[in-house]
């Protein structure tokens, strides 16, 4: 049972992240944005209203139109964004880099805290359990 929970905690991001940009595609008017014969779902035009991929190319349009959130902390999470888009570039594959680390390697490692958060958190209420019987 345990295995099937694993797995399960594994796939269903990606799953879910699947059926999510599937059902909005059809609603999408734009043009979709493509780049050496790959598709992306939004377009590259820029728009205040919406995020495009015109940000990936022009990350100051990007924050002055639509980052609402974090805008005060912004010299914060800059350091942490193109720290991480420098370090990704440093590699000499920023794409294959970007993919190993951001999609497959930081991903295993959430996944696998929350595994051991789960395990440790059951096996600290069995012990509570057991000790509880023992005292009675």
């Amino acid at each position: 049972m345990r295995f099937f929970r694993n797995i399960a905690l594994l796939l269903l991001p990606y799953l879910l992240m699947i059926i999510i940009n599937e059902a909005y595609r059809p609603t999408i008017k734009e043009t979709p944005y493509s780049l050496r014969g790959i598709t992306a779902i939004n377009s590259d035009v820029r728009t205040p209203d919406k995020c495009t991929w015109a940000a990936h190319s022009d990350t100051a349009y990007c924050k002055q139109n639509h980052v609402k959130l974090l805008k005060n902390h912004m010299d914060i999470t800059d350091k942490i964004y193109f720290g991480a888009i420098g370090a990704l570039h440093s590699t000499g594959n920023y794409g294959a880099a970007n993919v190993i680390f951001l999609v497959i390697l930081f991903p295993l490692i959430m996944w696998y805290s929350l595994v051991k958060v789960i395990d440790y958190t059951l096996e600290i209420k069995a012990l509570k359990k057991q000790y509880n019987g023992k005292s009675k």
